[in-house]
């Protein structure tokens, strides 16, 4: 009842005055509507630069094989396999920090139409998940191939806009046959345009097409990037390639497309040279990689104190221009806002010493008729707090609005947040309690005597 008391003697207070009130309040007004815009705008901003740089692979983990090594050379990463299916289903399966993965077959041949012929810059096999693990947007054209495609190792194929520009000049790639490796392929799908990544590589200059085609139908073997000095001193052994330089030596002859797609042994012991995975956020990355590197040991049955058959790479120059880009925009709004706050919380301080000069005659007749000095304190403490919570209301409505139209006009991104609005309450409240304090204070301090004399 104390409170409520006090509270109304506040509010009749400043409703004597309601234009110096609302003058009062329009630094908290415009400091709390100015943060709650550029709070919205800023996360909005900055999720849509977390997206971009999540685009070019900031979550994403590469698993490699191991390194195999020979008379003290060694061949470099990935010229071993040890990488399975199997592991990649396991990965997906077994690790709750993985958003996504898919494996990879990678191949580098020519790919040839109507007279046409172009070698791309990439050429992966892979699964439809490959798409999800890159966040690559919608295809411009077609559909995308299918597990069954995968399962069955059926020729179709996805191209990039480079590949649709240079090959087909013009044409609707869909439906259409190119042949990789003398094998025909059919165009069921355009992906959309990614431009260059970080690097300067083109991204559009791509074939897409189920791991199982290209590893039993285009390859045939691991694209490994094998030592170099390793072929050369193969290439001094007299072998019947030698002999016959113009053909291609076969021990065993070429099974037919039936005999592949019926053949379960050679998908039994079938290997990939690389796992494409994405963790669920950048800072999940080390939970990822702690969790495929327990999952991938188990699987590969490695005892304890034995190395790592395999190796996982992740995009620790792009986290850190994540992570940095974020800090920074965060740290440039909470200095915004303890500018606009400062600035409002000075204008309430001022506002109030007037109005205690001003009611000065009126503080030293209540306290003759028995208010103490902590009843003033709590009178001229609730006003202020009562300003700047109005204010602070006023400014969230506007904040808001401001950030919406914002949206419609401009098109910026925006995010709204319900934590930032709760935030501008308490520091409403807060601002009133430590910007009114002094004024109340010294309001509490005078003199009844003295205070009546006041002219």
């Amino acid at each position: 009842m104390k409170l409520q008391g006090t509270l109304h003697t506040a509010m009749r207070a400043l409703c004597r005055n309601p234009m110096r009130a609302l003058l009062t309040t329009l630094g908290i007004v415009i400091g709390i509507g100015a943060v709650i815009a550029m709070m919205e705008i800023g996360q909005g901003s900055s999720a849509a630069i977390q997206k971009s740089i999540t685009s070019m692979g900031a979550n994403n983990l590469l698993v490699l094989p191991g390194t195999a090594s020979s008379g003290g050379v060694s061949f470099g990463a990935g010229s071993t396999m040890t990488l399975t299916p199997g592991d990649y289903e396991a990965i997906v399966r077994d690790c709750p920090a993985v958003r996504c993965g898919a494996p990879i077959v990678r191949a580098r041949t020519q790919l040839v139409y109507s007279g046409r012929n172009w070698v791309p810059q990439s050429m992966s096999g892979s699964t439809p998940s490959l798409l999800e693990v890159q966040l690559w947007k919608d295809l411009a054209e077609g559909e995308c191939f299918s597990e069954r495609d995968v399962l069955n190792a059926n020729r179709v194929c996805l191209v990039g806009q480079t590949i649709a520009r240079e090959l087909f000049q013009g044409e609707d790639p869909i439906g259409k046959e190119l042949r990789i490796k003398n094998v025909a392929f059919k165009v069921i799908g355009v992906l959309s345009q990614k431009g260059a990544n970080m690097v300067g590589m083109d991204q559009d200059d791509i074939v897409i097409a189920p791991w199982t085609s290209i590893k039993f139908r285009v390859s045939g073997s691991s694209l490994a990037n094998t030592n170099q000095s390793s072929s050369a001193a193969a290439s001094s052994l007299n072998t019947l390639s030698q002999v016959y330089p113009s053909s291609q030596l076969a021990l065993y002859p070429d099974k037919s497309d039936t005999q592949i797609a019926d053949s379960m042994l050679t998908v039994r012991f079938v290997n990939v040279d690389q796992i494409l995975v994405s963790a669920v956020s950048p800072e999940e990355i080390p939970a990822a990689i702690q969790q495929m590197t327990a999952v991938l040991r188990e699987r590969h049955r490695l005892q304890p104190g034995e190395p790592d058959d395999f190796s996982i790479r992740d995009m620790t120059e792009m986290s850190k221009v994540l992570t940095s880009t974020t800090k920074l925009m965060t740290n440039l709004l909470l200095c915004v806002a303890m500018i606009s706050l400062v600035v409002g919380g000075v204008g309430i301080m001022n506002i109030m010493l007037v109005s205690v000069t001003e009611r000065t005659r009126e503080i030293g007749l209540r306290m003759a008729v028995g208010a103490r000095g902590r009843d003033i304190l709590w009178q001229f403490l609730v006003e202020a707090v009562v300003l700047c919570m109005i204010g602070g209301i006023i400014g969230i409505i506007l904040g808001h609005g401001g950030s919406l139209l914002v949206e419609a006009l401009l098109h910026w991104p925006i995010a709204t947040s319900p934590t930032a609005i709760v935030s501008a309450v308490g520091v409403s409240a807060t601002v009133g309690i430590v910007f009114g304090f002094y004024p109340a204070w010294k309001a509490s301090r005078l003199d009844p005597i003295d205070a009546l004399r006041y002219e």
